[in-house]
């Protein structure tokens, strides 16, 4: 059973007990992404990701390390569009010193000038190594077609140029006013004692709010058609195509879920079967939905030789017409909700996955559905609301972005 406990300063801890694991994990997840920035802020949510492990009042970043590693322990931390989540796994006598670790990176870390200029280099060379990839890069470019004016089409690693403006102030005025304990949750999975919740919610369940706190909010931008195509001596062209979509909170996500699969979900989908193994025309192919908690996008990505870009392009083009004028057959929908069931049962595998599964569902639905639950819906998928779903999103007109070699 998942319980939500409500500290006095509105810091959520959600817990899963699992006594059959010697295990834990816990992760402190904040309601600050890179939507939520401003537009000379963008990037900094994930740069403070980087500086909490920069070392604290009482720790060094190497001692945050050796600690950790001396129990055998996992500590890392990842900032979504929407998310910052950090997150350590131990052995579960080794909770409390996890829980300690986290919090005196959350509320101690120092921001010194020499290791804000030292992490500012490493997430520059992050930056470039992205621009390096086509396959990263042609998925920045399409989030810019697709919300030129919204924070959610800015990257998550920010630009060369906001990087550069970084320092301890703005900083601490990002953690004032995105950090406050009515952003945060706590979620722990595994085998819990008493005494950690205890200092759980006596570590986090007495800061105050600064008077800059807010509480983040969706923006419900509009999603914008268009195409932008960057010319790079690359051996392949790189191709991302993206409709808009359904919130996660639409009650037709499963059903958005399993349309996905039959797309370009997995191996058996249709774009997979069509133009890597019957046609050849092309090595990677596949397709993938983004739900945020206002809006949503469904994206096709595929990398081809230039000789084959044009027909790569009619093949997925083709592909998505028979569904509008055919819908999907009965065969596939049923092999849709076993692969969803599935995925989803396997994913539960760890304390790490019911940790994340119960962080994200506190901090966007305040909802926490058991297995049997999920699989139920996951069964109720009918064909009518894949119908429904595919005039939807199929029929609107689509943003493109394309990287490669020039074609003339």
């Amino acid at each position: 059973m998942v319980q939500v406990i409500t500290a006095k300063n509105g810091v959520r801890i959600v817990t899963e007990q699992m006594p059959h694991v010697r295990s834990l994990s816990v992760g402190i997840w904040v309601n600050a992404g890179s939507r939520y920035e401003m537009k000379e802020e963008n990037g900094i949510t994930h740069f403070i990701e980087h500086m909490l492990f920069k070392g604290t009042k009482n720790r060094t970043a190497r001692q945050i390390a050796e600690e950790f590693d001396r129990i055998g322990g996992e500590i890392n931390a990842f900032t979504s569009k929407e998310h910052t989540c950090y997150y350590a796994k131990v052995l579960d006598h080794h909770g409390e010193l996890a829980v300690d670790i986290l919090a005196d990176m959350f509320f101690n870390s120092l921001f010194t000038q020499e290791d804000i200029e030292r992490e500012r280099q490493v997430v520059l060379e992050e930056i470039y190594m992205s621009e390096d990839d086509p396959a990263d890069d042609v998925h920045e470019k399409l989030w810019g077609v697709m919300f030129p004016e919204d924070a959610l089409g800015r990257p998550i690693l920010g630009t060369p140029e906001t990087l550069a403006t970084f320092d301890e102030k703005m900083i601490r005025g990002y953690m004032a006013k995105h950090y406050g304990p009515q952003n945060v949750v706590i979620s722990i999975a595994g085998n819990i004692e008493k005494d950690l919740l205890e200092k759980v919610e006596a570590l986090f369940g007495n800061y105050e709010a600064s008077s800059e706190s807010i509480v983040s909010k969706p923006s419900y931008p509009t999603f914008i058609p268009g195409e932008i195509e960057k010319v790079r001596d690359t051996e392949q062209a790189h191709i991302a195509i993206s409709f808009p979509a359904i919130s996660v909170k639409d009650p037709k996500m499963y059903s958005f879920i399993a349309l996905n699969n039959i797309i370009g979900g997995n191996m058996s989908s249709r774009l997979f079967q069509e133009v890597r193994e019957e046609r050849g025309l092309a090595y990677s192919v596949f397709s993938y939905q983004s739900s945020f908690e206002d809006v949503g996008t469904f994206t096709i990505y595929a990398s081809a030789s230039k000789q084959n870009l044009d027909a790569l392009k009619q093949q997925i083009d083709q592909t998505l017409f028979d569904l509008v004028t055919g819908g999907i057959t009965e065969v596939e929908l049923d092999n849709a909700k076993e692969q969803l069931k599935g995925g989803f049962v396997l994913g539960l595998e760890g304390t790490e996955d019911f940790m994340n599964r119960n962080g994200v569902n506190e901090l966007i639905h305040q909802n926490h559905r058991t297995v049997d639950e999920v699989l139920e819906k996951i069964d109720a998928i009918s064909m009518e609301t894949i119908d429904e779903l595919i005039t939807q999103i199929l029929l609107t007109e689509p943003a493109i972005a394309i990287i490669g070699p020039e074609n003339e």
